[in-house]
């Protein structure tokens, strides 16, 4: 499709946001038409549907859905944009339009900070890909399990570039980079760049310390925006290196890797980079979208070799057949509680694919507490704050956002939560301190605010594994009188 005549077609969302839309989508494309097990809940083609015809289902879907999300911007406030496109989706129906239509639907409720309802609605398979290594726990026992958080930095010790790679559907695989930052800092990386960051606004990005909507699509998203907060406090210089907007497949892997060595590099020849991409953007070798990858034209250009850190294969899903074998018998066998890599008897770290990536990282199995995943703790820097709806005054729903002092409401929340009910009970997660908690209705209207102190806990709670969790559902009585137990 052709991705500028789209865009003009749609003129009601900006040129920009419906450009970064349309190549947020690419890589999941060509996982549709692949039939490689994208979808919200199980939903699949037909089984007499060929390939040409699903390929085109697609696009129809994808115009379909472009213009929902379009009109959706005209409504002033996530609330209001989120019930109309819910509304409108419902208005549509056939297995691309689920497909194509999830993926939005799992984007926004990830800018609402709704990561289970998300889940729900698009989640991508992750099977055994062929050419794996074997599993780490298969005899003769060369292998052995570290924290994560432990065995990356060191790795990354001589190293001047490491990329971490994430599942844009899935914001769990962006925990674990906000988390290594620091440490990565104190071996001496100094520079970060961040996937879909817009270059003309990181002055402003710098100046300010945090993102706003218009800093970047994902930046949307709060633990997003939290990593390039991070950053940014860390004492980061950050970049953009996303390329021109006509670019795409191949030439934009070549464009993104030339502003990485330009940006980064030309005129800090000391540097050390951290980048965030997506999927495999980062691996080190292997044809990718008709050509070769980012890291793999950025190492041609830089002569550098990148510490490449896989964190989208081993992951847990609510649906147990979308796991990968290998995650599931490590996480049955060993049950960590944080990310894990596996290293050998000389340290050297084990990767499902050896060739493409240096490292491959397990993380646990997800679990729930107060209605939130726990690995929004960002394994160990954030602690949960209940919160109830009683700041909502009976205006259902009601989005509730911690904000840091001194932020401008234009930031993007240090967390947020939708509320449906008086009675329901959440739990934000955010770094022990004083934060602004305001409660806004579906016009984006403020209606109270009030201080939040988080407060350190000695135990955080463990939760409920996220394929048991059932959620309290409101009853209309609920909605406005407090429920008292």
């Amino acid at each position: 499709m052709n991705r500028r005549a789209l865009t003009q077609r749609h003129g009601q969302l900006s040129e920009r946001r419906a450009y970064w839309l349309l190549r947020a989508l690419s890589v999941s494309a060509a996982l549709f038409a692949a039939l490689a097990g994208c979808a919200p809940m199980s939903t699949r083609p037909g089984s007499s549907t060929t390939p040409a015809q699903w390929q085109a289902e697609q696009l129809v879907a994808l115009n379909q859905a472009q213009q929902i999300y379009d009109q959706a911007q005209q409504q002033h406030g996530l609330l209001a944009q989120d019930t109309f496109m819910r509304r409108a989706g419902h208005q549509h129906d056939g297995a691309a339009f689920a497909v194509i239509f999830g993926q939005y639907q799992n984007w926004y409720d990830g800018f609402l900070g709704s990561y289970l309802r998300a889940q729900r609605k698009f989640s991508i398979a992750q099977l055994l890909p062929a050419h794996a290594a074997p599993a780490p726990l298969v005899p003769p026992g060369d292998w052995h399990a570290v924290p994560a958080l432990q065995a990356i930095p060191k790795l990354a010790r001589d190293k001047r570039a490491v990329f971490l790679n994430e599942d844009h559907t899935n914001p769990e695989t962006r925990s674990l980079t906000v988390a290594l930052l620091a440490p990565l800092r104190a071996e001496g990386f100094n520079t970060f760049a961040a996937e879909t960051l817009y270059r003309k606004g990181i002055a402003g990005l710098r100046r300010r310390g945090y993102a706003t909507a218009g800093t970047g699509f994902y930046t949307r998203e709060p633990v997003y925006a939290e990593m390039v907060r991070t950053a940014l406090k860390l004492g980061y210089r950050v970049i953009a290196y996303e390329a021109s907007d006509a670019a795409h497949g191949d030439a934009r892997e070549a464009g993104e890797a030339a502003n990485l060595y330009r940006r980064a590099f030309v005129d800090h020849p000391g540097a050390r980079l951290v980048v965030n991409a997506g999927f495999a953007h980062i691996q080190k070798h292997g044809r990718y979208l008709g050509g070769a990858s980012m890291a793999e034209d950025f190492m041609r250009l830089s002569g550098i070799d990148p510490l490449a850190i896989e964190q989208t294969m081993l992951t847990g899903h609510l649906r147990k057949s979308y796991d990968n074998p290998d995650w599931r018998a490590v996480i049955d066998a060993l049950h960590p509680q944080q990310p894990i890599v596996f290293l050998d008897t000389r340290g050297r770290p084990w990767s499902i694919l050896p060739r493409r990536y240096t490292a491959s990282v397990f993380f646990p199995r997800e679990r729930i507490a107060d209605g939130r995943p726990t690995w929004l703790g960002l394994w160990g820097l954030r602690v949960p704050a209940r919160v109830s709806g009683d700041l909502c005054k009976g205006l259902f729903p009601c989005l509730l956002e911690a904000r840091y002092p001194g932020e401008s409401r234009t930031a993007i929340p240090a967390d947020r939560v939708v509320m449906h009910c008086a009675a329901q009970a959440r739990a934000l997660w955010l770094r022990p301190g004083a934060y602004m908690l305001i409660a806004v209705d579906e016009a984006d209207r403020v209606i109270d605010h009030a201080t939040l102190h988080a407060r350190p806990y000695m135990l955080p709670p463990r939760g409920t594994p996220a394929t048991a969790y059932r959620a309290m559902a409101c009853h209309p009585l609920m909605r406005v009188f407090k429920i008292r137990h």
